[in-house]
């Protein structure tokens, strides 16, 4: 691996606390612990073969269906009920990563009452983005090593210098590093998250929910149109086209926002606020505010930064159904400000 252009002062001095997990708390001006190395023996978490290979069909087969879609769309087969439930299980699979698996169970930003965590957690499963144990572990690494060699989807680490080896970030950070063999520590990095049993279960039980996310649509496409054509129109537009068009937004954040963009706060990496990853993102897109506040439960942190994900969390709260909602303080915004 080459030379990351991007390193972290604090990573040499910190080695020595390797054993020590990292630690997410409740206080209400955390961040992310940053510094500590990868390279002790401990525990990980890996999705289980038939999880991987799920995830893996998940990420080759939804863009084949475009094919199929297109066509039908073309001979007419496409009306308000296969658009509703693309958009529908867009944005309610698309909050369960943002809202569920992000910002509740990765970053603890917020709190919320056991019924409303499980909900999203399986909302963020039927996004079929691998189990929410691998991926609260990943991102976590990721936090601790953004755009640093062990950063596992930086388009800058590793890579060199010019247009070629920024292409080839890109495509690692979108795509590639899907196909690597991933692991995550579970000691160092998600050991609240392995002592929780319905978490534990959730996780264990992804296929399943994958297999829900595409059945929902076509049941429910069936039954509107009292028709086999209509189920099978909302499998294809509701399950597979929203999981493909999902999944190349979410992984934008990994490879997008991290090259084009502003960079309003100081964050020790390259992250960007994109404006379109931003609304189709469901408020990820503000990548550049969420990496130098990662506690925060708001991502769009000016009053223009549309942000639907902080908008349901909001909502939760008014409702008693959240509490403990972090964001940063004005004094703190004030100080990271480029």
């Amino acid at each position: 691996m080459h030379d990351n252009p991007i390193l972290r002062p604090a990573l040499g001095a910190a080695s020595s606390a390797a054993a020590t997990p990292l630690t997410f708390t409740d206080d209400a001006h955390a961040d992310v612990a940053l510094g500590a190395s990868d390279a002790h023996p401990a525990e990980v978490v890996r999705a289980s073969n038939l999880a991987r290979y799920g995830t893996l069909a998940a990420v080759i087969v939804p863009p084949l269906a475009l094919v199929a879609t297109m066509a039908l769309a073309w001979g007419g087969w496409f009306g308000w009920v296969d658009l509703a439930l693309m958009v529908g299980m867009y944005v309610i699979t698309g909050l369960g990563v943002t809202v569920g698996y992000h910002r509740l169970v990765t970053h603890r930003s917020f709190r919320a009452k056991r019924p409303i965590e499980l909900f999203f957690a399986i909302c963020g499963s039927m996004a079929a983005q691998g189990p929410i144990l691998w991926w609260a572990a990943t991102h976590r690494r990721h936090h601790q090593h953004s755009d640093h060699e062990h950063d596992p989807h930086s388009p800058h680490a590793g890579q060199k210098p010019g247009f070629m080896g920024r292409v080839r970030g890109f495509l690692h950070a979108h795509i590639g590093w899907l196909f690597a063999d991933l692991r995550a520590d579970a000691d160092r990095y998600i050991p609240d998250l392995t002592a929780d049993r319905g978490l534990e279960r959730i996780s264990a039980l992804f296929p399943l929910w994958v297999l829900l996310g595409l059945a929902l649509p076509a049941a429910i496409g069936g039954l509107v149109t009292m028709s086999w054509m209509g189920a099978l129109l909302g499998f294809l537009w509701g399950g597979l086209v929203r999981m493909a068009l999902l999944h190349h937004v979410t992984w934008s954040v990994n490879s997008v926002c991290h090259l084009w963009g502003a960079r309003d706060y100081r964050s020790g990496d390259e992250s960007r606020n994109n404006p379109v990853m931003g609304v189709l993102a469901l408020g990820e897109g503000w990548h550049n505010n969420h990496h130098a506040f990662p506690a925060s439960a708001r991502h769009g942190l000016k009053w223009w930064q549309f942000d639907l994900s902080w908008v349901v969390i909001r909502t939760l709260e008014k409702l008693g159904l959240a509490e403990k909602v972090r964001v940063p303080s004005a004094d703190r915004l004030a100080a990271r400000a480029r």
